[in-house]
């Protein structure tokens, strides 16, 4: 029943002319690059849920509806199918659909932050050099960048691929030339916090996968950034 509201809900959005949430990132945790408490391993943990998160938005709601009810609560098709108005067969078939696309797309972080914090001070350093062979010696093959600007840039624009990543170089070298940038764990992993003065310009965060970057998030929406708790980066 809350599967069919949920769905209903869904296709009524357009009608009531609601803002999605499927096109931003989550709201960030921050804190001291050098924190070391229990409660980071919690936000450790989250991150990946995070990643997974917005791997989850990508899908369509029937998509997400017949992969959360049958992997994770472990509902049968054939109570599937009316909830999601297709039959058991196709019904299965959009669980396969959204698994094929979950598997390997939230990848696992590296565990170690001093790991961590050594590759994304390399691509500071590529960054600031503006070193192109650098930067694409520290990033995954299927490197995806995700940058959430906000209403002025249209959403959430996102890159994959180290080609269309390492491209971004000119925008990276900006940042960390005409910015000061902070150490700092953004949902536990390793990130940067970037600004101008007083002024908060973007929080990155970056995940660490043998060795290389496997994703970089980027919130920079100035509305979002205004509300964010930056209080656990005070020493």
């Amino acid at each position: 029943m809350v599967g069919r509201v949920c769905l209903d809900m869904l296709r009524a959005r357009k009608s009531r002319r609601e803002e999605s949430l499927e096109e931003r990132l989550p709201d960030p945790v921050v804190s001291l690059a050098d924190a070391a408490d229990p409660e980071q391993e919690v936000l450790l943990a989250d991150s990946v849920g995070l990643a997974l998160l917005v791997v989850l938005e990508s899908l369509s709601p029937a998509e997400r509806l017949a992969f959360v009810l049958h992997d994770m609560f472990g509902l049968p098709f054939e109570q599937i199918a009316p909830i999601v108005d297709r039959t058991p067969v196709a019904a299965k078939k959009l669980a396969s659909r959204a698994r094929q696309r979950v598997r390997g797309a939230a990848p696992s972080p590296d565990p170690d932050p001093s790991r961590q914090r050594r590759v994304v001070d390399a691509f500071l350093a590529a960054a600031r050099g503006g070193d192109f062979a650098a930067l694409v010696s520290i990033l995954d093959p299927d490197v995806v960048l995700r940058a959430d600007g906000g209403v002025l840039t249209g959403g959430m624009q996102v890159l994959r691929g180290v080609a269309d990543v390492a491209g971004q170089l000119a925008t990276f070298q900006r940042m960390a030339t005409s910015t000061t940038t902070h150490p700092a764990l953004v949902n536990g992993l390793a990130g940067l916090v970037n600004t101008v003065g007083d002024r908060l310009i973007s929080v990155m965060s970056f995940t660490i996968a043998d060795g290389r970057i496997a994703a970089i998030d980027i919130l920079s929406d100035p509305d979002r950034l205004a509300r964010l708790d930056l209080t656990r980066l005070e020493p």
